[in-house]
């Protein structure tokens, strides 16, 4: 499991996933479920993962390779490079992920092996609007709006509650952004033990057209220890100065 989250804020976008990959108590793996597609001034891409590895990785070998173009004679691909909206990527992608589908999932089928995929797709391109999408495995997708300016794909139900209760498009500041994705995640990792470091955080400010930051955050960072840290004394002096129940 994994768990991967993207904010739709005002003045940008932050991405966050974990890169633990659990095939079982004994087979625990670190990879990188971020990918990024990026050309200085025309446009900034991020693809974010989760479900069954070789699903995902095998619709971003096609995503990398191209796609015949929906309405060509035969010559030519699609990439992430020759797209002209946000909606033509999450199209990509989904068609992506059907191709997938239809090479695979009867083998998978016969093995008992589920067909397991999901992404985040933001990004911006040249005198477009930023977008953040969820795409489904059945390549289908729903895009974040100002009422709704967060998506979530794999183990999301721990990470939920604090972005249901203080996240806003237009009041939240992308660093803030950041550390409510940070303190999502935390809430994760210390829920799920199938979710786990490092973490991989892209930050993107809207029409920058380039991604601003990406970095790898390890368990031992010093600013997420001291965010967690203070997290959890926080919640811990909040409740205890909560009014006991008046019954019993």
């Amino acid at each position: 499991m994994t768990y991967c989250v993207g904010l739709f804020l005002d003045e940008g976008l932050v991405m966050l996933a974990d890169t633990r990959t659990n095939a079982g108590v004994d087979n625990i793996s670190t990879y990188s479920k971020t990918y990024t597609w990026e050309q200085e001034g025309d446009r900034a891409i991020v693809l974010m993962t989760a479900g069954n590895l070789g699903v995902t990785q095998s619709v971003v070998n096609i995503l990398e390779e191209g796609l015949p173009r929906d309405d060509d004679d035969g010559n030519g691909v699609e990439t992430m490079f020759t797209v002209s909206t946000m909606y033509q990527a999450a199209r990509l992608v989904g068609r992506a992920v059907r191709q997938v589908y239809k090479d695979d999932a009867e083998a998978m089928r016969a093995q008992d092996a589920p067909f397991s995929a999901s992404f985040l797709l933001g990004g911006q391109l040249k005198d477009r609007t930023m977008r953040l999408f969820e795409i489904y495995s059945a390549g289908n997708f729903i895009n974040a709006t100002p009422d709704t300016p967060f998506l979530q794909i794999g183990e999301h139900k721990y990470g939920k509650p604090i972005l249901d209760r203080a996240l806003t498009f237009h009041e939240t500041k992308i660093m803030d952004g950041v550390k409510l994705a940070l303190l999502s995640m935390d809430s994760t990792v210390r829920s799920n033990l199938s979710v786990g470091f490092p973490l991989d955080l892209v930050i993107y400010r809207k029409d920058a057209l380039k991604i601003g930051l990406k970095i790898r955050i390890e368990e031992s960072d010093p600013y997420f220890q001291d965010l967690s840290r203070g997290w959890s004394n926080a919640l811990r002096k909040a409740y205890q100065e909560l009014p006991i129940p008046r019954w019993g």
